[in-house]
């Protein structure tokens, strides 16, 4: 049962790794001649931004991968039974691709200074945020009347760990989306208000790591919560 885990947890480590490497490698601070120094008055060539963005998807990806762990030893339980899959789901997947699509433009146009093209793109990937939360609330709400999370079903989530588990990781997620949305109005906002092309630049390419990190997250997710591939993995790792 440790292998599917350890592997989840190697996918969700190499991805914040190499999202990471991809904004720094960039150094458009260093480019432009930044260099921020520290007490003994060496150069620090990333921003505190470009730390702190780094250690909160450490924290982040240990969350999400306790969550998985507690999901394959809870599937390993005789009482566990299959998931309803909200179709609305997918939709919701093709959402988030594209407002990561956006993000990675405004990210591009970012690079060549094209103020107008990072003020669509930001938009576009910010109301696709918003549209994708609003699909998930969807996916609850047809759950909801069904009777699998009413409260007028007797223990209706405690009946079916499968369910809960559905409810756990898009709420963790989308908690996640919300707190990159609140930074994407910040980042927005200096765009529109014309703050220094290299202060924006950073920020897009803190928020297309972070958009990155958070669609590779939802697909990782969203397979486990296929019925199908719950039901293989149970099959396949029940001892």
């Amino acid at each position: 049962m440790t292998t599917p885990l350890l592997l989840v947890v190697a996918i969700m480590l190499v991805a914040v790794i190499w999202l990471f490497r991809q904004t720094i490698n960039v150094k458009p601070w260093a480019q432009a001649g930044v260099g921020e120094r520290i007490a003994d008055g060496a150069s620090f060539r990333a921003p505190p931004s470009a730390v702190g963005l780094a250690v909160f998807l450490a924290v982040a990806t240990s969350l999400f991968a306790l969550s998985v762990c507690a999901y394959f030893m809870r599937m390993m339980q005789a009482d566990w039974t299959g998931m309803v899959f909200p179709g609305v789901l997918w939709a919701n997947t093709v959402v988030l691709v594209l407002s990561d699509l956006a993000m990675r433009s405004a990210r591009n146009a970012a690079r060549r200074a094209d103020s107008a093209a990072v003020r669509r793109d930001l938009a576009i990937s910010g109301i696709l945020g918003f549209v994708f939360l609003a699909g998930q609330v969807w996916a609850w709400q047809e759950l909801n009347a069904s009777g699998y999370f009413s409260a007028g079903t007797a223990a209706a989530i405690s009946a079916s760990p499968a369910n809960s588990f559905f409810y756990l990781f898009t709420t963790l997620h989308g908690a996640h989306v919300l707190g990159g949305l609140w930074v994407w109005g910040r980042t927005t906002a200096r765009a529109w208000q014309g703050t220094d092309a290299l202060r924006v630049r950073v920020n897009v390419e803190l928020c297309t790591t972070y958009w990155h990190y958070l669609l590779i997250v939802w697909l990782i997710l969203l397979a486990l919560l296929v019925p199908a591939v719950s039901e293989l993995c149970r099959a396949r790792f029940l001892v």
